[in-house]
């Protein structure tokens, strides 16, 4: 029977399934998401996180809202380095559009009709004092009036709610120690409870799949000095929307706080979360401290990892099959690629110490990896662990790869350039070429 595409998405998924269970996730769904027809399919996947055993804090905002909310009452509204000012008309009406949304938003993660997504999905939500306030106060003589900054989370009091399998639903109104209510950006109260909680990740929507390069190609990662560049160009550029600009500089401040990942996804884009989360390749951007990918030694742990790269090449014949047991005896030759727990590329230097020289051999990458250049990548560094060592040259026998291996700096030589050892098991029927590279 042929695999249909649900069964070969679940088996694909599994992984990031068992690697999310338990964590805790800071999900900010912006007054620009909110405003789309698309915001009850994004509530149905929250809904679904929360189901497969995360932790959800979803904190929402009401931009555009508010925007709307103050023109329909004719407040103008008033801005000082990008921060609203809050006089206390603007707040009555920004809590009415604040306390709007969260019944919204409640009630569409209290359905549970059958024949749909949230069918028994028996979701408690919970809204509380969890964020304590302070005025912004006062800056080169403006009075922010009631506009207002995180003073305070009650980290145990959020912990006690997710531990107790709640979604806990957080807004833009917060209260301060006085019992006034001030007006915060939802960016910052969830970059600041992500940070508090140490959430596993932090996740944000925008109009476009995550932050787009000059091609218009999405950016798949990105390390939080290169975001605070791109951010940089944009501001100068005034080409982003603020909603996207406030996030980007959050997620920056998250990471650097500790906060391993940051997400920002398409909030247009149908199950644009779930694809994020639960496939490889995701589909937006992320926000890191630390790259989902790296190169590394191999250990005894990733002997099945290997075994599944070189295999179809094996059957192939472009590689030369080697046994479970001499693997284990050969991998500490072995340096990994490695993304998200799966082997996506190998190599292994193998010693001739008796000549002063090393073969590289064993090169693959995953198909699905093949035009971000990692074999260069693994070339370089078996070229320098090479050099570590002390040897002349580095060889090479290939069937298939001669081009790559010249572009690369590798002359073709005859048997005779190899080192004793290997001369010896050099099969004449594979006629492989010989590839040699002075160190």
């Amino acid at each position: 029977m042929r695999t249909t595409e649900l069964v070969d998405g679940f088996r694909h998924s599994a992984p990031y399934v068992n690697a999310h269970r338990g964590k805790t996730f800071v999900v900010m769904l912006g007054g620009e998401a909110l405003a789309q027809n698309q915001f009850r399919a994004i509530l149905n996947d929250v809904a679904l996180l929360h189901s497969l055993g995360i932790k959800v804090v979803l904190v929402y905002g009401a931009r555009p809202q508010i925007d709307a909310a103050l023109a329909n009452n004719d407040i103008e509204p008033i801005y000082h380095e990008g921060v609203r000012i809050t006089d206390e008309e603007s707040l009555k009406v920004i809590k009415q559009v604040a306390g709007a949304l969260q019944f919204d938003i409640t009630a569409r993660l209290s359905m549970s009709l059958s024949n749909t997504p949230m069918q028994g999905a028996q979701i408690n939500l919970v809204s509380g004092n969890f964020v304590i306030a302070q005025p912004l106060g006062v800056d080169n003589g403006i009075d922010f009036c009631l506009s207002g900054r995180v003073r305070r989370i009650d980290v145990q009091g959020l912990k006690r709610q997710l531990d107790n399998h709640c979604i806990v639903l957080m807004g833009p109104i917060a209260a301060s120690v006085t019992g006034e209510s001030f007006n915060l950006t939802a960016e910052e109260i969830a970059t600041q409870v992500a940070i508090k909680l140490k959430a596993d990740k932090m996740i944000g929507f925008s109009s476009q799949n995550g932050i787009l390069d000059r091609n218009g190609d999405v950016i798949a990662e990105l390390m939080p000095n290169d975001a605070q560049n791109i951010m940089d160009k944009l501001s100068e550029q005034g080409s982003a929307c603020v909603g996207t600009m406030a996030f980007l500089k959050a997620s920056i401040d998250a990471c650097r706080n500790g906060v391993p990942r940051c997400h920002l996804v398409s909030y247009l884009e149908d199950g644009a979360l779930l694809q994020e989360l639960f496939s490889r390749e995701g589909i937006g951007t992320q926000i890191v401290t630390e790259s989902a990918e790296r190169l590394r030694s191999a250990s005894i742990a990733d002997i099945g990892g290997v075994l599944n790269l070189i295999r179809p090449l094996e059957e192939q014949g472009i590689l030369v099959r080697r046994s479970r047991e001499q693997l284990e005896i050969e991998i500490e030759q072995f340096m990994l690629i490695e993304r998200d727990g799966l082997v996506i590329g190998c190599a292994a230097l193998y010693p001739f110490e008796e000549d002063n020289a090393g073969e590289f051999a064993c090169l693959v990458v995953h198909p699905d990896y093949r035009d971000a250049d990692r074999g260069s990548l693994l070339l370089k560094n078996i070229i320098n662990k090479a050099r570590n060592r002390g040897y002349s040259r580095l060889f090479a026998l290939t069937t298939r790869s001669i081009h790559w291996f010249l572009e690369h700096g590798f002359m073709i030589e005859d048997v005779e350039a190899l080192p004793q050892k290997k001369k010896q098991l050099y099969n004449y029927q594979r006629r492989s070429k010989i590839l040699v590279l002075d160190l």
